[in-house]
């Protein structure tokens, strides 16, 4: 890519544009030289966790647990997550140390911020020794080349420089085979797993294969050519098709409405078609079913993963499937009552997917409705959404039901993973006297139930279950519970009247 432009007469119509095109370059140059400086902050920041360790002989846990400690003191002062502002510090950290040509470049403008980071993402697998080549023949290539360009030029020079074989890579690389969610909008989420090549092509492979035979089925139906006795197998419906929903063994079943705000929260089982054996559900033909072959891709995914009994289970006998065929899936899901009873009221207070976010009142409404799992009924302050207390139908641990429905994630400040995935922790230590009772437990997730015991923050329980964090340099952090939507909400003293168009009778 090579900038050819020729000037422009005075009287040229692109005159504007050019001169717009000139701001976005200046403020980039701009914009690089501030982002290098941050680079350059977090460099240090991380630099101070190693010197700590400095002298001392030290294991890379505690090596990690010094860096978290300092993520965690930058992180509290943006409202970001130390989990990320760990992520920043580390990719701070190579630049600086191992692309100091690199970091010049994105300095003085003439890469951007995104090349920058190809090139450490490409120079990750390679030894530190080589990785100053790598810098080098980074920023002669960069220029005039887009980010996915370079990536593809890079790997081929990263793979001469390499020491090992691919092969050998390879099998240090399935190490870090994993899956991870990531939240989007409208109630929904990708779903990431870092497999193999091969075998991830093959899965894709044969979802494809699966959303044809179903489409090929379906228009066989249409011409009346299939047998309908296949129907029922042909015709897969989780949770994105046309079909009903199903929920599996262990979600909530209703929500009940109680002081006024009737928030319900517990632990849910996600949407899928399957009955509580675990087996697929048969569905009536949809001869109406229009889904594309991407959707029948994600359907069937969401289908296999939910209902079927891994094949490799070492707890397997022959008298059936064995243990991880039996376990179903958990979320927790919060749902006012009135969401439940009134669609039109979804917006205000929309069902709560702990941790992820807002879900839609459709799903949650057959969540209540299909689960054998009691709902922990919260009773909630009228105004401030403050929880009062808290019932079940079954016989379960009060505290527990307490502090889920209090936390419903993690209390650290800013982290969201949800209190099913939590520990309680005492807030003061049971081996130094603290009691266990709602006033000194709150949830933590691992790492940060690690961080509270094993780095320098501190935390004590201030009435109505607020935590108050103290980081190393002595800040303090509050992290309240989150309240429950109110029962009460203040409307304009002239509220408009309802539209009849929308068919709702005027109150």
């Amino acid at each position: 890519m090579h900038d050819a432009t020729s000037p422009s007469t005075p009287d040229s119509p692109t005159r504007p544009l050019s001169a717009v095109r000139d701001e976005v370059v200046r403020t980039g140059r701009v914009l690089a030289a501030a982002e290098v400086a941050r680079a350059r902050a977090l460099a240090e920041a991380g630099h101070l966790a190693l010197d700590v360790m400095a002298g001392q002989r030290t294991s890379a846990r505690t090596a990690e647990l010094a860096l978290r400690e300092v993520a965690s003191e930058l992180a509290a002062a943006e409202n970001l997550s130390d989990r990320s502002l760990q992520r920043q510090i580390t990719r701070a950290m190579s630049l600086v140390d191992d692309y100091p040509s690199t970091l010049a470049a994105w300095e003085a403008g003439t890469i951007s911020r995104t090349h920058a980071h190809v090139i450490a993402d490409v120079g990750q697998a390679l030894p530190g020794a080589v990785r100053a080549d790598l810098d080098q023949l980074a920023v002669t290539h960069a220029p005039g080349l887009s980010p996915g360009r370079l990536r593809s030029r890079l790997a081929v020079l990263a793979e001469r420089l390499h020491p090992t074989t691919l092969t050998e890579r390879h099998q240090r690389g399935r190490d870090t085979r994993c899956v991870r969610i990531v939240t989007g909008v409208d109630g929904m989420s990708d779903l990431v797993a870092t497999l193999p090549t091969v075998l991830a092509v093959g899965i894709y492979d044969r979802l494809t294969q699966q959303a044809r035979a179903v489409i090929d089925h379906r228009a066989g139906s249409a011409l009346g050519l299939a047998d309908p006795a296949d129907d029922d197998r042909a015709h897969v419906h989780p949770c994105g098709g046309g079909a009903g929903i199903a929920a599996l063994d262990g979600a909530p079943r209703a929500a009940a409405v109680g002081g006024g705000a009737g928030s319900a929260a517990g632990a849910a089982t996600p949407v899928g078609g399957a009955t509580r054996s675990g087996a697929i559900a048969p569905a009536p033909t949809v001869v109406t079913d229009e889904r594309t072959t991407a959707q029948l891709r994600a359907d069937i995914f969401a289908d296999l993963l939910l209902t079927a009994a891994p094949g490799a289970d070492p707890t397997r006998t022959d008298d059936g499937p064995g243990t991880l065929g039996a376990i179903r899936a958990r979320v927790q899901v919060v749902v006012p009552a009135l969401s439940i009873l009134d669609p039109h009221s979804e917006n205000f207070d929309p069902a709560d997917l702990v941790g992820h976010g807002p879900i839609d009142a459709r799903t949650a409404r057959d969540l209540a409705e299909s689960t054998t799992t009691p709902w922990d009924r919260v009773v909630t302050h009228p105004v401030t959404g403050a929880v009062l207390h808290t019932d079940t139908y079954h016989r379960t641990s009060a505290i527990d039901r307490h502090l889920r429905a209090r936390d419903r994630h993690c209390r650290w400040p800013g982290c969201v993973v949800p209190a099913v995935r939590c520990e309680v922790d005492h807030t003061v230590d049971h081996a130094q006297g603290g009691p266990t009772t709602v006033t000194n437990l709150a949830h933590l997730c691992q790492r940060h139930h690690t961080q509270k015991q094993f780095t320098r923050w501190k935390v004590r329980q201030l009435p109505g279950g607020v935590l108050e964090w103290t980081s190393p340099t002595g800040r303090t952090y509050t992290d309240e519970p989150l309240p429950y939507s109110p029962a009460v909400r203040f409307l304009p003293d002239d509220p408009a009247p309802p539209d009849p168009q929308e068919g709702l009778a005027p109150f």
